[in-house]
């Protein structure tokens, strides 16, 4: 079982990548390029505090270590094609700030396994702004099938996470992509719903 599951992940983390790629270059997504350079600073740090932690392989925590792969092309991908402005807002900032005082805590005090946690910490908090997004949005920006796949293949790591950090790795990815899944659903129940019939006023 854990051998399929872990070519399963790299499987679908590779159809993710050249699917994203692909509705990027054709403009038919709008993906956040503040958000994917953010995931892969999160997901670089948190992959080396895990091997830090224990005597661990990349292999042994193979979702954070093909988001990395994930993050850092789709961060290019959507720098040349998806526009060049990679203007932070200040909820942005302020969690770049925190990244910040994480990896430098980090390398002060080695506390590897608190590091990580603050890390995938981080990570959940990067979503909030696209769920605050989708939120108030009219209509969806994002593909429901890549999100999906990400989704699946979060729980498909579920059965190959070697060690606590690796486990809360997945756990915390899949509780994040099926809440963004849930509000992509929200919107598109939003806009299929029909408009209400104005009343017409009768003269007289």
């Amino acid at each position: 079982m854990r051998d399929l599951s872990f070519y399963s992940v790299i499987a679908v983390n590779t159809a993710i990548l050249v699917r994203y790629t692909v509705l990027t270059v054709k403009k038919r997504i709008e993906p956040s390029l503040a958000m994917w350079i953010f995931f892969s600073i999160a997901v670089v740090g948190s992959l080396f505090s895990y091997l830090l932690d224990g005597d661990f392989s990349p292999l042994d925590n193979i979702l954070n270590t093909s988001d990395i792969v994930l993050c850092l092309t789709l961060s290019a991908v959507i720098y040349i094609y998806g526009g060049r402005e990679a203007r932070f807002n200040s909820f942005e900032k302020l969690c770049l700030a925190l990244v910040g005082l994480i990896l430098t805590y980090w390398y002060f005090s080695k506390a590897h396994f608190t590091t990580n946690l603050s890390l995938q910490l981080i990570q959940f908090i990067a979503y909030l702004p696209v769920y605050n997004r989708m939120w108030k949005a009219g209509r969806n920006t994002e593909s429901f099938m890549t999100w999906i796949l990400l989704f699946l293949v979060s729980v498909i790591s579920l059965f190959d996470a070697k060690g606590t950090l690796a486990l809360i790795y997945s756990i915390r990815a899949t509780a994040c992509t099926a809440v963004l899944l849930l509000l992509m659903v929200r919107l598109e129940i939003k806009k299929n719903r029909p408009k209400p019939v104005p009343e017409t006023k009768n003269g007289g």
